[in-house]
């Protein structure tokens, strides 16, 4: 495996660190003041996101998420990736790589008639709207997406929807104007070929949006909300690839998605490094900087090596994924899923005990940092979900000896 990057992706990476310190990291405090002032629980949109999105597509650094729109396979965009992992709450959006867009332009584009591609595929791509994904139901344990309950009923030209979701991301922000809802079409039929994805625009009758819920006590701008469908009507045309394709659907989607999330944790890792050596070099106790004390050089040291362990198996995973396709890859994925959060978490949680209490306020990105990392354990199917799979494949592996 080489993972020397080429000419492209170095290209690439260079433009977006310039793009990082010279538009992404000033922007932080502007978009925190925006949200202060008008209260966090407001989901309004930060002007300076649009601003970034304009500098963005002027450096070409737009959707680079996909190797078709920006040219860079797996493996390159896991560099860039890394990087917005930096800012993971306003660089994957201003470059238009943000979720839950991301996997939504894919189904499309995978799944998508043209009809479809063109009514919300096309703004998607231009930046112009967001999307939410409705499969996560409070009713039942929705990392079995066998448990779906809500219903998707034919009534002649149209589908009638019927049931609850939450943690739809994105439905907070006025611009999420379509959501991909997972629900069963045929309830009897075997347990992979009962759910379906069709399309429901935000303003279509019966879609209720209940409430936004908090991260840690964090509203986020674009919301994770509760949905309440009920009689919900839209065209059979709105339906994705066909009846009982949702599984297959679902599982397109969240591969490439999943890797996402680990390219940028790795970032939002070295970030918390960086923060917690800057901040042992400047701070003394007991008589010396923190820089020299043997606990807090092993946090320093453990973070280095974690990280780079985990960028690895990232890499590796991405490199796969290149070659053999999702498919290909599941175990990895799976494993870089529950590896890489997990050591953000860890350096977070030592660059937060490195600041003591400003570790835990407001006043640097750890604590949202934390929340996020924490978060990222749940979402996109949970550690033990992924954790089952590994060991699914490890228990079916030939050994070449034992004994």
């Amino acid at each position: 495996m080489d993972f020397a990057l080429s000419a492209r992706a170095e290209d690439v990476c260079g433009r977006m660190w310039d793009f990082m310190r010279e538009q992404v990291f000033p922007a932080e405090p502007v978009y925190e003041e925006w949200r202060t002032a008008r209260g966090h629980d407001d989901h309004g949109h930060p002007p300076v996101l649009e601003d970034l999105k304009k500098e963005a597509r002027a450096r070409g650094l737009w959707n680079l998420f996909h190797h078709e729109l920006g040219e860079m396979t797996n493996l390159e965009y896991a560099s860039v990736a890394e990087i917005m992992g930096w800012s993971p709450t306003i660089a994957p959006e201003a470059t238009n790589c943000g979720a839950p867009d991301t996997g939504n332009m894919e189904t499309l584009m995978l799944f998508g008639t043209p009809e479809q591609k063109q009514r919300w595929l096309d703004p998607l791509l231009e930046g112009e709207i967001r999307s939410g994904f409705a499969m996560t139901e409070p009713d039942v344990a929705s990392s079995d997406a066998r448990n779906i309950q809500t219903s998707i009923v034919r009534d002649g030209d149209e589908y009638v929807i019927n049931g609850r979701k939450w943690w739809t991301s994105g439905a907070a922000d006025e611009r999420c104007q379509i959501f991909i809802v997972m629900g069963k079409t045929d309830p009897d039929g075997s347990p992979h070929r009962q759910q379906s994805m069709v399309l429901v625009p935000r303003d279509t009758p019966g879609l209720e949006i209940v409430r936004h819920l908090p991260v840690f006590g964090y509203q986020d701008q674009h919301g994770h909300s509760e949905l309440r469908f009920t009689d919900v009507r839209v065209p059979v045309s709105n339906i994705l690839s066909g009846e009982g394709d949702g599984f297959m659907i679902a599982q397109a989607r969240l591969g490439p998605g999943r890797i996402h999330h680990c390219m940028r944790a790795i970032g939002m890792a070295e970030r918390a490094l960086a923060l917690m050596v800057d901040r042992t070099q400047k701070r003394v106790a007991f008589g010396r900087p923190l820089a020299e004390q043997g606990t807090v050089r092993e946090a320093i040291a453990l973070s280095r090596i974690e990280i780079d362990q985990a960028r690895l198996y990232v890499l590796k995973t991405a490199d796969l994924i290149d070659k053999y396709g999702a498919k290909g890859a599941r175990t990895e994925i799976s494993a870089i899923k529950v590896a890489a959060p997990r050591v953000a978490l860890d350096v977070i949680d030592r660059a937060i005990q490195v600041h003591g209490g400003a570790g835990v306020s407001n006043d640097t990105v750890l604590a949202r940092f934390y929340a996020s990392a924490r978060t990222l354990r749940i979402v996109d199917g949970p550690d033990a979900v992924h954790i089952r799979g590994v060991a699914k494949e490890e228990l079916a592996r030939e050994r070449p000896f034992v004994g």
